[in-house]
């Protein structure tokens, strides 16, 4: 048996997003653990997590809702990319790799919607 959420691709997605800014948030300093770092990290889960929650309304109104929190934690790891970025957390190569991911995971996310609506 499986939930509905585990079937959509973009879940899966968000889950490999979620993994590689856990990766990329260890490698940051001590004194941005309670900051970007968790800020950064939460933002990411959440997307999987809003996917997931949202696959269980009553309505597709109610799905499009937690999927618009999803695409706004999208958008939040992007700000957070940005800031570890300038603060040199990490390379351009490696800004632009999650960057991409990111922008693949937007897209995935708003063609559900538009599935859905």
């Amino acid at each position: 048996m499986s939930f509905k959420f585990e079937k959509l691709k973009v879940w899966q997605k968000a889950l490999d997003l979620a993994d590689e800014i856990d990766q990329l948030s260890k490698t940051f300093p001590k004194e941005e653990i309670y900051v970007l770092n968790s800020q950064m990290k939460r933002a990411a889960d959440s997307i999987s997590l809003n996917i997931a929650e949202g696959s269980t309304g009553q309505s597709n109104a109610e799905f499009i809702r937690f999927l618009r929190y999803a695409l706004r934690s999208d958008i939040e790891v992007v700000s957070c990319l940005h800031l570890a970025k300038r603060r040199k957390y990490l390379n351009d190569d490696r800004f632009l790799e999650l960057y991409v991911a990111c922008e693949e995971v937007l897209v995935m996310i708003n063609g559900l919607i538009k599935s859905l609506s």
